[in-house]
């Protein structure tokens, strides 16, 4: 019998996804160097030590592997930061096949959901610590065998944007542009939000994070397009070799992190060949990450689409086809279809997606010869008899 989509919920949690999980719905949808940076930036590991003394070492943090398939849902800052949500979704993951959780560190409001015990974080006024028990939480859900995944919103950043101007995509006038739902982005060629976003990396792993998930990694698409100006890299370069600038950057200042890096592309960096005038193409991301997640939400693609007057109702063919195409372009740039693990959807648009409809997603990723997933819900809800049951030896653990 297929359980209900909208469970008995606490008046709490209903606050809970009124302040935080509705919005991440809405927004999902859809310079140089930090010496360069004002003085804020500008800070010294032993300026709050006392003479004489040695800082003591911090713990490493413990990490687990990543699973061969990755079976992943999506857990919002807020939710993860509320114990009695998250604990059900916890025991939905205990009792299923699900293996992995990504959880936001950074999301579009540009906030970071814990306490990074980074005083240039800190002095950017960052963190909005949702999750105040961040480490404590990750430890508790390794002892689950989940692998838990951070992910950081890169270059849609009003917090970045408001403490460094000068760093923004602007209007034609000088002034600070908006997407469609007012927020601010940064232009992808600063280097200084680079390394930010770096910085912002290196917190995650230390707080436990077992991989950073860069999402956002592209220009806008929304909002006024005929009066943008990005004041860094107008002009200075193509949009797809900025952005793969970006991802060697990453690749490099975070190899000493011992945790593996992904990117979120838009499901149709699969089957475009060009960046779609957002800077993202699926080869120039392979030998920088780890694992590639296209956003292969069947409802995120247009009406007609390869024939099909409503995508939404056919995710098992806008999936397939996808995949393979994706699995076959890395063959053939001397990568592996292994590092490919998309975005699938547990949300109604388009159409209703029940149980059913979720298993033909999954279907879909392993006909196409791959193994790994991950599930979107805005309403950190999920289709409960979508899933398959977790082995028996796994829920006895």
């Amino acid at each position: 019998m297929k359980l209900s989509r909208k469970p008995n919920i606490s008046y709490r949690e209903v606050i809970i996804v009124a302040l935080g999980v509705v919005a991440v719905a809405f927004f999902r949808f859809a310079d140089r160097s930090l010496a360069q940076l004002s003085p804020v930036f500008e800070y010294h590991a032993d300026a709050a030590v006392s003479p004489g003394t040695t800082p003591p070492e911090p713990e490493p943090p413990h990490h687990v592997a990543t699973p061969p398939a990755v079976r992943a849902i999506y857990m919002s800052s807020w939710v993860a930061g509320t114990k009695d949500w998250r604990e059900k979704l916890v025991a939905f993951m205990d009792e299923s096949e699900v293996n992995a959780v990504v959880i936001d560190v950074k999301d579009y409001s540009g906030k970071i959901s814990f306490d990074t015990d980074d005083p240039i974080i800190d002095e950017m006024g960052a963190e909005e610590v949702r999750i105040r028990d961040a480490k404590e939480f990750i430890a508790e859900l390794h002892k689950h065998d989940i692998y838990v995944i951070g992910r950081i919103s890169s270059f849609q950043d009003p917090v970045f944007v408001a403490h460094r101007p000068q760093f923004a995509i602007k209007r034609k006038n000088g002034s600070i542009w908006k997407d469609r739902k007012g927020i601010a982005w940064v232009d992808p060629y600063s280097r200084a939000a680079w390394d930010y976003l770096v910085r912002v990396g290196k917190a995650a792993e230390r707080v436990g994070f077992d991989e950073l998930n860069y999402d956002y990694v592209r220009y806008p698409t929304d909002g006024d397009m005929n009066n943008i100006v990005y004041p860094l890299s107008d002009g200075a370069k193509d949009k797809s070799d900025v952005i793969a600038e970006y991802f060697a950057y990453l690749d490099k200042e975070l190899a000493d992190t011992p945790v593996p890096i992904s990117v979120d592309l838009f499901g149709l960096t699969t089957t475009r060949m060009d960046d779609m005038n957002i800077g993202q193409i699926l080869e120039k991301a392979a030998p920088h990450v780890d694992f590639i997640a296209p956003m292969v939400y069947p409802s995120h693609y247009p009406n007609g689409y390869d024939g099909y007057q409503n995508p939404a109702k056919y995710p098992y063919e806008i999936i397939l086809q996808a995949m393979k195409k994706a699995a076959d372009r890395l063959v053939a740039a001397s990568s592996s279809p292994d590092k490919l693990r998309p975005w699938l959807q547990d949300f109604d648009l388009g159409a209703t997606y029940d149980a059913s409809m979720i298993k033909k997603q999954k279907q879909a990723v392993y006909d196409a010869g791959l193994g790994s997933w991950m599930m979107w819900d805005p309403k950190n809800l999920y289709t409960r008899d979508g899933y398959e049951k977790a082995p028996a030896s796994a829920a006895a653990n």
